[in-house]
Protein backbone atom coordinates (compact mmCIF):
# COMPACT_ATOMS: atom_id res chain seq x y z
CA UNK A 1 0.00 0.00 0.00
CA UNK A 2 1.23 3.48 -0.77
CA UNK A 3 -0.80 4.94 2.11
CA UNK A 4 -2.53 3.43 5.15
CA UNK A 5 -4.16 4.76 8.29
CA UNK A 6 -2.35 5.07 11.64
CA UNK A 7 -3.20 1.46 12.57
CA UNK A 8 -2.55 0.04 9.09
CA UNK A 9 -6.15 0.30 7.99
CA UNK A 10 -7.04 0.68 4.32
CA UNK A 11 -8.86 3.85 3.34
CA UNK A 12 -11.56 3.03 0.78
CA UNK A 13 -10.64 5.95 -1.42
CA UNK A 14 -8.58 6.07 -4.62
CA UNK A 15 -5.50 7.26 -2.70
CA UNK A 16 -6.01 4.67 0.04
CA UNK A 17 -6.38 1.74 -2.38
CA UNK A 18 -3.42 2.75 -4.56
CA UNK A 19 -0.77 0.09 -5.17
CA UNK A 20 2.57 0.61 -6.88
CA UNK A 21 3.69 -2.94 -7.61
CA UNK A 22 7.24 -1.75 -8.30
CA UNK A 23 7.63 -0.31 -4.80
CA UNK A 24 6.32 -3.47 -3.17
CA UNK A 25 8.43 -5.78 -5.36
CA UNK A 26 11.53 -3.72 -4.58
CA UNK A 27 10.72 -3.92 -0.85
CA UNK A 28 10.15 -7.69 -1.23
CA UNK A 29 13.71 -8.30 -2.37
CA UNK A 30 15.07 -6.01 0.36
CA UNK A 31 13.23 -8.20 2.87
CA UNK A 32 14.42 -11.41 1.19
CA UNK A 33 18.00 -10.18 1.35
CA UNK A 34 17.65 -9.28 5.03
CA UNK A 35 15.98 -12.63 5.76
CA UNK A 36 18.94 -14.44 4.24
CA UNK A 37 21.39 -12.26 6.18
CA UNK A 38 19.60 -12.99 9.47
CA UNK A 39 18.65 -16.58 8.68
CA UNK A 40 15.05 -15.58 9.46
CA UNK A 41 12.55 -17.87 7.73
CA UNK A 42 9.49 -15.86 8.80
CA UNK A 43 10.99 -12.75 7.21
CA UNK A 44 11.62 -14.76 4.02
CA UNK A 45 7.97 -15.85 3.99
CA UNK A 46 6.94 -12.17 4.20
CA UNK A 47 9.22 -11.20 1.30
CA UNK A 48 7.92 -14.06 -0.86
CA UNK A 49 4.30 -13.20 -0.02
CA UNK A 50 4.89 -9.58 -1.02
CA UNK A 51 6.41 -10.67 -4.32
CA UNK A 52 3.56 -13.11 -5.00
CA UNK A 53 0.82 -10.62 -4.10
CA UNK A 54 2.27 -7.78 -6.15
CA UNK A 55 3.03 -10.02 -9.10
CA UNK A 56 -0.62 -11.09 -9.10
CA UNK A 57 -1.80 -7.49 -8.90
CA UNK A 58 0.86 -5.87 -11.08
CA UNK A 59 1.70 -8.24 -13.95
CA UNK A 60 -0.29 -7.20 -17.04
CA UNK A 61 -1.91 -10.48 -18.08
CA UNK A 62 -3.00 -9.03 -21.41
CA UNK A 63 0.20 -7.34 -22.65
CA UNK A 64 2.93 -8.48 -20.24
CA UNK A 65 5.08 -6.22 -18.11
CA UNK A 66 4.47 -4.59 -14.74
CA UNK A 67 1.75 -1.93 -14.53
CA UNK A 68 2.80 1.25 -12.77
CA UNK A 69 -0.25 1.60 -10.50
CA UNK A 70 -3.16 -0.69 -9.68
CA UNK A 71 -6.11 -0.44 -7.31
CA UNK A 72 -6.40 -2.86 -4.39
CA UNK A 73 -10.05 -3.51 -5.20
CA UNK A 74 -9.87 -3.19 -8.98
CA UNK A 75 -11.58 0.19 -8.93
CA UNK A 76 -10.66 3.20 -11.10
CA UNK A 77 -7.27 4.81 -10.54
CA UNK A 78 -6.69 8.54 -10.29
CA UNK A 79 -3.24 8.62 -11.95
CA UNK A 80 -3.59 8.79 -15.72
CA UNK A 81 -0.26 6.96 -16.23
CA UNK A 82 -1.33 3.94 -14.18
CA UNK A 83 -1.30 1.58 -17.17
CA UNK A 84 2.22 2.53 -18.30
CA UNK A 85 5.31 0.41 -17.89
CA UNK A 86 8.29 2.17 -16.28
CA UNK A 87 11.85 0.84 -16.46
CA UNK A 88 12.59 0.69 -12.73
CA UNK A 89 9.80 -1.68 -11.57
CA UNK A 90 11.00 -4.11 -14.21
CA UNK A 91 14.58 -3.83 -12.95
CA UNK A 92 13.32 -4.50 -9.42
CA UNK A 93 11.15 -7.43 -10.54
CA UNK A 94 14.10 -8.99 -12.37
CA UNK A 95 16.08 -8.87 -9.11
CA UNK A 96 13.23 -10.03 -6.86
CA UNK A 97 12.20 -12.98 -9.00
CA UNK A 98 15.79 -14.18 -9.44
CA UNK A 99 16.49 -13.77 -5.73
CA UNK A 100 13.32 -15.69 -4.85
CA UNK A 101 14.31 -18.51 -7.20
CA UNK A 102 17.95 -18.67 -6.06
CA UNK A 103 17.00 -18.68 -2.38
CA UNK A 104 14.06 -21.12 -2.63
CA UNK A 105 14.74 -23.22 -5.73
CA UNK A 106 11.04 -22.86 -6.56
CA UNK A 107 10.44 -23.15 -10.32
CA UNK A 108 7.55 -20.66 -10.01
CA UNK A 109 10.07 -17.89 -9.37
CA UNK A 110 12.29 -19.03 -12.24
CA UNK A 111 9.26 -18.69 -14.53
CA UNK A 112 8.42 -15.24 -13.11
CA UNK A 113 12.03 -14.21 -13.70
CA UNK A 114 11.96 -15.49 -17.28
CA UNK A 115 8.71 -13.62 -17.95
CA UNK A 116 9.84 -10.24 -16.62
CA UNK A 117 13.39 -10.56 -17.96
CA UNK A 118 12.28 -11.53 -21.45
CA UNK A 119 9.50 -8.91 -21.61
CA UNK A 120 11.81 -6.17 -20.33
CA UNK A 121 14.69 -6.94 -22.66
CA UNK A 122 12.29 -7.20 -25.62
CA UNK A 123 10.70 -3.78 -24.99
CA UNK A 124 12.90 -1.33 -23.05
CA UNK A 125 16.27 -1.34 -24.89
CA UNK A 126 17.00 1.18 -27.60
CA UNK A 127 18.69 -1.20 -30.04
CA UNK A 128 20.13 1.63 -32.13
CA UNK A 129 21.53 4.00 -29.50
CA UNK A 130 21.82 1.86 -26.38
CA UNK A 131 20.41 2.29 -22.87
CA UNK A 132 16.77 1.64 -21.94
CA UNK A 133 13.79 3.81 -22.64
CA UNK A 134 12.20 4.83 -19.36
CA UNK A 135 8.54 4.95 -20.21
CA UNK A 136 6.45 2.57 -22.29
CA UNK A 137 2.74 2.46 -23.00
CA UNK A 138 0.70 -0.54 -21.96
CA UNK A 139 1.57 -2.41 -25.17
CA UNK A 140 5.29 -1.87 -24.58
CA UNK A 141 5.97 0.98 -27.02
CA UNK A 142 8.19 3.91 -25.95
CA UNK A 143 6.23 7.05 -25.10
CA UNK A 144 9.36 9.22 -25.10
CA UNK A 145 12.86 8.89 -26.49
CA UNK A 146 14.34 10.44 -23.34
CA UNK A 147 16.59 8.02 -21.52
CA UNK A 148 17.53 10.30 -18.66
CA UNK A 149 15.72 12.97 -16.71
CA UNK A 150 15.28 14.12 -13.15
CA UNK A 151 13.91 10.67 -12.19
CA UNK A 152 15.58 8.25 -14.59
CA UNK A 153 19.25 8.14 -13.85
CA UNK A 154 21.95 5.48 -13.67
CA UNK A 155 20.71 3.63 -10.59
CA UNK A 156 18.10 0.87 -11.07
CA UNK A 157 19.63 -0.71 -14.18
CA UNK A 158 23.23 -0.94 -12.91
CA UNK A 159 21.99 -2.17 -9.53
CA UNK A 160 19.86 -4.82 -11.27
CA UNK A 161 22.83 -6.07 -13.23
CA UNK A 162 25.16 -6.06 -10.21
CA UNK A 163 22.73 -7.77 -7.82
CA UNK A 164 21.74 -10.42 -10.37
CA UNK A 165 25.39 -11.10 -11.21
CA UNK A 166 26.15 -11.57 -7.50
CA UNK A 167 23.10 -13.81 -7.05
CA UNK A 168 24.20 -16.03 -9.93
CA UNK A 169 27.70 -16.23 -8.46
CA UNK A 170 26.24 -17.23 -5.10
CA UNK A 171 27.48 -14.06 -3.40
CA UNK A 172 24.18 -12.32 -2.64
Amino acid sequence: MEMVGPKGEVYDHFDGRLLNPGHAIEAAWFILREARHRGDKSLAVLGLQMLDWMWERGWDKEHGGILYFTDLMGKPIQEYWHFMKFWWPHNEAIIASLMAHVHTGDAKYAEMHRQVHDWSYAHFPDREHGEWYGYLDRQGRPTSELKGNMWKGPFHMPRQKLVCWKLLEGKA
